[in-house]
C-alpha cells in the first residue's frame, strides 16, 4: 500500500496464468498434448507450425486478472478491494499449480 500511495502514475494489478511451451517432434504429439491439455482444463491452449516446420504446443490456461488501481497517481480503489484482489490472485495461483 505504501508504494501504491506514492505512485505518481497508473497502476496496474497484474496476474498472469500458467503457460508451458512444448517443443514437439511430430503434429500427432502436439495433437495428444493439445488434447490432454484441453480435457485438463488448460483452454487457451494451441498449436503453431512455424515456417521452419517447428511444432509448438502451448498449454495455456485462462486465469488472468488485470485490474486498474491508480490513475494519474490517484488511489481508484480501495485497500480492502486490494486485499480481495491479492485473495484472488492466490487462489489462481493454486489453480495454477
Amino acid at each position: 500500500m505504501t508504494a501504491l500511495e506514492k505512485a505518481t502514475g497508473d497502476v496496474v494489478f497484474k496476474f498472469e496464468p500458467f503457460v508451458l511451451h512444448v517443443l514437439c517432434q511430430e503434429l500427432q504429439d502436439a495433437q495428444m498434448l493439445h488434447s490432454v491439455a484441453i480435457d485438463s482444463g488448460f483452454r487457451n491452449s494451441g498449436i503453431t507450425v512455424g515456417r521452419g516446420g517447428k511444432i509448438t504446443m502451448a498449454v495455456r490456461s485462462t486465469h488472468c486478472l488485470e485490474v486498474p488501481l491508480s490513475h494519474k497517481g490517484r488511489l481508484m480503489v480501495s485497500e480492502e478491494y486490494i486485499e480481495f484482489l491479492v485473495h484472488v490472485a492466490n487462489q489462481k495461483m493454486e489453480e495454477n499449480i
